[in-house]
Order: C-alpha cells, then sequence, then structure tokens
C-alpha cells in the first residue's frame, strides 16, 4: 500500500484506493488480505458500519482506522471528503455488505473520480456471487454478462427484457426475492417459456439452494414464495436470434460449450434441444457430423 512518503515538492504521495470483496455468506470466506486492509487502512467506507464490525470481530481484529458509512444515499456525498483523504496520502478500503465494491453496490463514482486524478486503486479479490452463480448454473460459462438488477417498473422491465431477448451471451441478474417470480414470468415472456435458467439462492450460506430449469417451471416455482439472497442466471438466445434457422455447426458449438461448463455429453445435449426447441436426436447429429468434419 501506499504510505504516503514525501515527493520532491514537498506534498505526499496520494493514498490508495482499495476495493476489497466482503464473503457473501460464510466469514470464513474471507480473505487474509482483507483481513489485513481492515486492520491497517487508514479510513475504512463501509456500506454497513455495523455489519463490518460484526464480520471484523468474526475475523479477531480491529478496525484501527477512521471507520465511515458508504451505503448508496450518501454515496455522492462522501466523495469529496474520501478524495481529500487519497489526496492528503491516507489509504481508503470500500467494502460493501456482501461481494465486490462497484457491483451493484457503492464504488463506482468513487473509482472513476480517483483514476482522473492519477490516484492508485487496487482489488483485494475474493468472493463474487455473479461468477459463482454462473459456474454452479450448468449453464454455458464460455461468454456471459451481468445486468444487475431488472428495473422494479413493469413498463421499464419489459422493454429492457426486448433488448436482451437476442443476447446470445448466458445472463446474469440480481434479484429481490419478493419480485423474483414477477421478474423470471416476465423473462418467460421475452424470453420463450423454454429459455433454461438457474435459481441461485443463498449463496455459501447454511440453505444454499439452486433450482434449474425452464423460465415457466422456475415461475411457477417462485410463486409459491422465495426467501433470501438471489442471483439468476439464464441462457442466452439460441444463435441469429429469435425467428432464425440454427445450423448443425450451431448445435455442435452449444454441445461443446455445455460440456466446457461441465456437463456430460448426454446432458449437454438434452440441454440444447431443450434450450433450442430441437429433437435431442437432431443434437446428437449434428455433433457426431461435427466431428467427423
Amino acid at each position: 500500500m501506499n504510505h504516503a512518503e514525501p515527493r520532491t515538492d514537498g506534498s505526499a504521495d496520494p493514498g490508495t484506493l482499495i476495493l476489497a470483496a466482503a464473503p457473501i455468506g460464510r466469514p470464513d470466506d474471507a480473505s487474509p488480505r482483507l483481513a489485513a486492509a481492515l486492520a491497517t487502512a487508514a479510513v475504512v467506507a463501509a456500506e454497513d458500519t455495523r455489519r463490518l464490525r460484526r464480520l471484523a470481530g468474526e475475523l479477531g481484529i480491529t478496525v484501527a482506522g477512521r471507520l465511515i458509512s458508504y451505503y448508496e444515499d450518501v454515496e455522492s456525498a462522501r466523495l469529496p471528503g474520501l478524495l481529500a483523504d487519497l489526496r492528503a496520502g491516507r489509504d481508503v478500503l470500500v467494502v460493501t455488505d456482501a461481494g465486490m465494491p462497484g457491483i451493484s453496490d457503492p464504488g463506482y463514482r468513487l473509482v472513476a473520480a480517483a483514476v482522473r486524478e492519477d490516484i492508485p486503486v487496487t482489488v483485494l479479490p475474493g468472493p463474487s456471487a455473479v461468477t459463482a452463480a454462473v459456474a454452479a448454473s450448468g449453464l454455458p460459462t464460455d461468454r456471459f454478462c451481468f445486468e444487475g438488477f431488472p428495473p422494479r417498473r413493469a413498463g421499464e422491465r419489459t422493454r429492457r427484457l426486448a433488448d436482451l431477448a437476442n443476447e446470445r451471451r448466458t445472463m446474469v441478474f440480481f434479484e429481490s426475492p419478493r419480485r423474483l417470480a414477477g421478474t423470471l414470468t416476465a423473462l418467460a415472456e421475452a424470453f420463450g417459456a423454454d429459455r433454461r435458467a438457474a435459481v441461485c439462492r443463498e449463496l455459501t450460506k447454511t440453505h444454499e439452494e439452486i433450482r434449474r430449469g425452464t423460465l415457466t417451471e422456475l415461475a411457477d416455482w417462485a410463486a409459491g414464495g422465495v426467501l433470501g439472497e438471489i442471483t439468476l442466471v439464464v441462457a442466452g438466445a439460441s444463435a441469429g436470434g429469435a425467428g432464425t434457422e440454427v445450423s448443425e455447426a450451431d448445435l455442435a458449438a452449444g454441445v461443446a460449450a455445455a460440456e466446457q461448463a461441465g456437463l456430460t455429453r448426454k446432458e449437454a445435449i438434452a440441454d440444447v434441444a431443450a434450450r433450442l426447441g430441437r429433437p435431442k436426436r437432431e443434437v446428437y447429429d449434428a455433433v457426431v457430423r461435427a466431428r467427423t468434419r
């Protein structure tokens, strides 16, 4: 970390802005680097100071620096003061409730401002609900995109999902458990009832659950009520988008991607057949012919 050694003109070097990934469930997923940074940073900006103190206690450390709240409603107001700390040579550690700052959490504005002023920015990597959910979903992982929280208003949500209907990458969303059933229903209307998806609930926690199925199946399940933190993974559109013929090469490529994600050949063929609405025999034949070319 930068320790504010004087420059030749007598001014201090800027501090370092440190973005630290916090556990998304289990405290013992915290990295040793996070623990060390919490104990040594001059300023700790936490989304929830009470939860941060609790995490520090579970890690057996004391936050020695100045601890301030840094949540969405105060993010802009805190910006000038945190920049002043950095300019004065003080390291600033940013920690959100779970996962990585700036990923649907406060942090982006401060990073952008620090970059504009050539203030060093570093990351302490660690737990991420996005990558954990993609890895466990059983959907293709070679290309994916993060879409954050869908709009709350039905009209805005419908327009956003319509824009994504032909997105071929696997998509990752965050969603409130109260809105999950409605969002899954809207996704089924926009993407098709048979589009494959996975609902990842309470990742890394005691009651972790991963539900896989079509959007319609998952919407029916969620209608009964769901609790906990939700990460939703949705398969991308078939090659060419809706209404476009899918080639044998596309079918074979889809199977290869599913196998790369960890599915067996049989499972991959069944997954591609379900997602693209094709007979499993047709997908199997495409794979065989691709191997003989």
